[in-house]
């Protein structure tokens, strides 16, 4: 009757000893479906070679795609804290804790400074395996040094959204951030100093009300997800079907909150280019005030 009930002598493989694909070897596409190595994926800056899709990546993978080499991490030791005794189905700290382990970032965005196209750049880059991307009082607080520092060194400023918004365990804090990124990025702009604001997949809620759509040029990658409130909750509020690709980077450039969308491989050269650009204009402005 072994038919029907597992035998003793018959394979009894644990689970935990089964032996399966390593880990980051394949990528199977999420929209074609068509399975590739990490190694062709990687080798074709994070895109399918089937489809084109734009994988996410993080901070990290951005730093290495767009900066020339070398390049120095800032404003590192800036850690979150747990101002409101936070509890919800497990505490802040251990989700901060957890967050670390997992990632290996500090939070949510990452600050460096390195040069492109041998012109330098600053670049806040966000993480959204980091808690979602959202944004806390050290996300708002290191994007406000950067903009200091841009000013004080004169370095053009390049932010790199990807969260799903505000970080709900810091509440009030965390909304404030919103203001507090938009009056730094007032400062920058009254220094003349340019930034570049580059959406990638998904920029969502407070983010995108405040610094993601304040950039001189604001720019996104294909088929990024960009808006406030996501889809689902729009439709389920209004009852109505909403139109095809809404609130995708092509849409959101048809309607005029965008300048360009980049595809990932030659975004270096884009930003080079819009370096090279700034950097002239502001001679020619000199040279007239002059």
């Amino acid at each position: 009757m072994g038919w029907f009930k597992r035998l003793k002598d018959g394979i009894q493989t644990a689970t935990r000893n089964k032996m399966e694909a390593p880990e980051g070897l394949w990528y199977k596409c999420k929209r074609c479906k068509e399975t590739t190595t990490m190694k062709e994926l990687r080798d074709n800056y994070f895109k399918c070679p089937s489809c084109n899709y734009h994988v996410r990546i993080g901070s990290r993978d951005y730093f290495h795609l767009i900066f020339d080499g070398q390049y120095k991490l800032m404003f590192d030791e800036l850690r979150s804290v747990d101002a409101l005794n936070f509890v919800d189905l497990k505490p802040y700290p251990e989700r901060l804790e957890a967050a670390v382990k997992k990632t290996g970032l500090t939070d949510a965005i990452s600050v460096a400074v390195g040069k492109v196209a041998r012109k330098p750049l600053v670049i806040a880059a966000m993480d959204f395996s980091f808690i979602g991307g959202s944004m806390g009082s050290v996300v708002g607080e290191r994007i406000a040094k950067a903009i200091d520092y841009c000013i004080e060194k004169r370095i053009p400023l390049m932010i790199i959204s990807k969260s799903g918004g505000a970080r709900m365990m810091e509440s009030a804090y965390s909304l404030m951030q919103m203001a507090k990124t938009s009056a730094k990025l007032t400062q920058l702009a009254k220094a003349g100093i340019p930034y570049f604001s580059f959406l990638t997949d998904p920029t969502t809620g407070g983010v995108s009300a405040s610094f993601a759509m304040l950039g001189d040029i604001n720019f996104a990658e294909p088929e990024a997800l960009i808006g406030f409130a996501g889809p689902r909750v729009i439709k389920e509020t209004i009852k109505k079907d909403l139109p095809e690709g809404f609130q995708r980077s092509e849409f959101v450039l048809e309607h005029g909150f965008l300048d360009f969308i980049i595809d990932r491989k030659d975004l270096k050269e884009r930003v080079g280019d819009l370096l090279a650009m700034f950097q002239s204009t502001t001679k020619k402005e000199k040279a007239q005030s002059s």
